[in-house]
């Protein structure tokens, strides 16, 4: 009986399936045989020979595939191997039990779940009692249907591991809808000196600071707005749905793309560092003063559905350190945090929020090794690196145009995933500074750049962002793509004859205002009387000078006007003088002069052609055009008056030496500019507000404006 039971299979297969018929794996090959023959498994597939019987010669046999679990070559041995079974048998009780690998499962599973080739049908006289079970029978059984789902989910388990393994992809493209909050943690800000305006010019402070750093952490949430069918009023169709309507810097109506960045710093603090106190120094002092509080930020950002133009960037904040500030900053086109540095590198908005990676990379691909450029920023794929239990790669940004044009240096570390249109990770590192020690091997052009675009100081940023969560919107980002009542090029010039050719041999700016008392034509007549005096003034208005700074201040009923002039010798000065009706000796009230001791450029060419302050007077205060300008809080009442705590101003700038010079450092500088500013201070409710605002006054363009508030 013994020699009957011995198989060709090992110990280790014959145990693999007592565990997949749920049976015992105890005792030697012999009672495994025995167990499973006992079960119901057939003789062939347990590797025993096969017991033949007569049959009749006209007995047909039909056609079947034998399932086996052994190999293909010994599937039907025709003869018993003699390689498989020694003729000296150990004895039974120095029979080990033999260890079940996963190797052997793994084998086991795969002849289960793999069919055969079909081969050759074996002729055997197994009665029907006595044939292999199929596998379709076999899976019936509860127990290996279980087995099986296990084996289906080990299996899907290695699937999804190999599948994991990262692959290089393509920024995703954003769509409507699309949001992401992160935390934001190491954040550290540091200004001296003259970048210490970036934050000065905000808040008003008696403190003689000479350096300003902020540290904080929080929480951040970046966004595409989903517009709704309202934001359609201007189409005939919802094709365009999810885009939100905006009216531009000459008040014109747009389709854009909405982005929403907001911080919330819930860990906010500010050192002050004083000006030495100790007589003849210059230094800073080491010892900081240092307050704690809360900031809240809201930077909204509008991108022109067709040309994918800058529209306007607005930023909401509120500060909360020893007193509370408030305030608005709305700048048309370039913009947002950083305006002055965006107009020499576009993509330096990039480092205050996590970074939209198509934005950075394009469709570029991301791969091991991988390199661009785009926006000022070479960026290179340093390779992978896992965040969390995810890998991701991991890619550097540096910021080309700022080390050209020795500015400093601003550089990103992202760690980005496939499936997340903003970086999942992003580290900053910033250092402006117009010192020479961070200058080295910069030309003398570029340095004297930097000279001119850079005040004395230094500036320096760095934090990390993190995503938190991600939500994925439905509808894709078309930009391209035109659409109902988009203003017309016409629409947006002001016509020929609103423009005013003064430069040629004109005093001042056209006024002709009629909302103010005194416009500049009837007050400028004023220096008729004032002989003595404004005697260099007169000289050099009467010889070829002109007015290229003027600003009106009403004080009720009599207004104040102070006028800077040039001669054409470029001596400068100002005057301040009062008007209080027609002017007259008895109307015109001299009150103070001065001369400036910088150079100002003297240079009628480049003056351009401009709208006068009237027609400019006469846009902002339309309220269907600028809703924010008009109210309680804006420069004009709800009727389009002045509130009476405005003055309205111009500057006149052309290319040349002294502070009019940037002109010609900074792009084709072919032509000067004249803007139109108009500003109001007032208190209210316990606090103090400001609003300021500049418009170009060659097409009425609104550049920018900015309300303030404090208590």
């Amino acid at each position: 009986m013994a020699d009957d039971l011995t198989s060709t299979l090992t110990a280790a297969k014959l145990k693999a399936l007592c565990v997949i018929n749920d049976l015992a794996t105890s005792g030697n090959k012999a009672d495994l045989v025995q167990r499973l023959l006992d079960s119901g498994l057939g003789r062939e597939e347990l590797g025993l020979s096969v017991i033949s019987e007569e049959i009749s010669s006209d007995e047909t046999i039909e056609d079947e595939v034998i399932f086996s679990l052994e190999d293909e070559e010994t599937i039907s041995p025709e003869t018993e191997p003699e390689v498989l079974e020694s003729k000296e048998q150990p004895p039974v009780s120095e029979v080990m039990e033999a260890e079940i690998l996963d190797a052997d499962l793994v084998m086991v599973s795969e002849e289960i779940e793999k069919p055969k080739p079909k081969i050759k049908p074996v002729e055997s006289k197994l009665s029907a009692q006595q044939k292999p079970t199929t596998l379709v029978e076999m899976v019936k059984k509860p127990q290996v249907a279980a087995g099986l789902m296990v084996l289906i989910i080990l299996g899907a388990g290695g699937w999804y591991y190999f599948s994991a393994q990262l692959e290089p992809f393509t920024a995703d493209q954003l769509r409507y809808g699309d949001e992401m909050t992160y935390t934001i943690s190491d954040g550290d800000f540091m200004a001296t000196e003259g970048f210490l305006d970036l934050v000065l010019d905000q808040i008003e402070t008696d403190d003689d600071i000479c350096k300003l750093r902020m540290m904080f952490d929080g929480s951040g949430d970046v966004s595409i707005t989903d517009g709704g069918t309202d934001q359609l009023f201007s189409q005939t169709s919802n094709d365009r749905l999810g885009a939100v309507s905006v009216r531009g810097g000459q008040g014109m109506s747009w389709l854009s793309v909405e982005s929403v960045s907001s911080y919330e710093l819930d860990s906010f603090t500010i050192q002050r560092h004083l000006q030495s106190s100790i007589p003849g120094s210059n230094g800073c002092s080491d010892f900081p003063a240092s307050v704690s509080g809360t900031a809240d930020i809201t930077s909204t950002k509008w991108t022109e559905l067709r040309e994918r133009a800058s529209l306007g960037t607005k930023v909401d904040w509120n500060l909360n350190i020893e007193d509370s500030y408030q305030g608005t900053l709305m700048t048309y086109g370039v913009g947002g945090f950083f305006g002055d540095l965006e107009v020499l590198s576009p993509g330096f908005s990039l480092l205050v929020q996590p970074v939209e990676l198509q934005e950075l990379l394009a469709n570029d691909y991301i791969d091991d090794g991988a390199t661009g450029s785009r926006l000022g920023w070479d960026w290179r794929v340093l390779g992978t690196e896992e965040l969390g239990s995810t890998e991701m790669w991991k890619i550097v940004a540096t910021n080309k145009d700022i080390q050209d044009y020795c500015l400093g240096s601003a550089s990103m570390t992202l760690w980005v995933e496939e499936g997340n249109p903003w970086a999942t990770r992003q580290t900053v590192d910033v250092v402006i500074s117009g010192s020479d020690s961070n200058r080295q091997g910069c030309s003398t052009t570029t340095k004297l750049l930097g000279d001119y675009v850079l005040p004395e100081g230094e500036l320096t940023m760095s934090h990390t962002f993190q995503k938190s969560s991600l939500k994925l919107g439905s509808k894709a980002l078309e930009y391209g793509l035109s659409y109902d009542a988009r203003p017309l090029a016409n629409e947006l010039s002001p016509d020929e004859d609103d423009l005013k050719e003064w430069g040629a041999n004109g005093i001042h700016m056209p006024d002709d205002s009629s909302m103010r008392a005194h416009n500049l034509e009837t007050s400028i007549q004023c220096f008729d009387y004032f002989q003595s005096s404004a005697a260099g003034a007169t000289a050099a208005l009467d010889d070829g000078g002109y007015v290229w700074r003027a600003i009106d201040s009403n004080l009720g009923t009599t207004t104040q006007w102070n006028v800077s002039w040039i001669a054409t010798d470029e001596t400068a000065g100002w005057v301040k003088f009062n008007v209080t009706g027609t002017p007259s000796s008895e109307n015109c009230y001299f009150d103070s002069k001065g001369v400036y001791d910088e150079s100002i450029s003297h240079n009628r060419e480049f003056i351009p052609k401009v709208l006068n302050i009237s027609n400019i007077e006469s846009r902002l205060s339309d309220s269907s055009r600028f809703t924010d300008l008009s109210g309680t809080n804006g420069i004009f009442t709800s009727s389009g008056d002045y509130h009476p705590e405005t003055r309205v101003g111009y500057l006149v700038v052309v290319p040349g030496s002294g502070i009019n010079s940037i002109l010609t450092n900074i792009g084709d500088a072919t032509d000067g500019a004249t803007t139109v500013d108009i500003s109001r201070e007032w208190d209210s409710g316990g606090w103090e507000n400001r609003f300021n605002l500049v418009a170009d006054a060659s097409d009425g363009r609104i550049v920018g404006w900015n309300f303030v508030k404090n208590t």
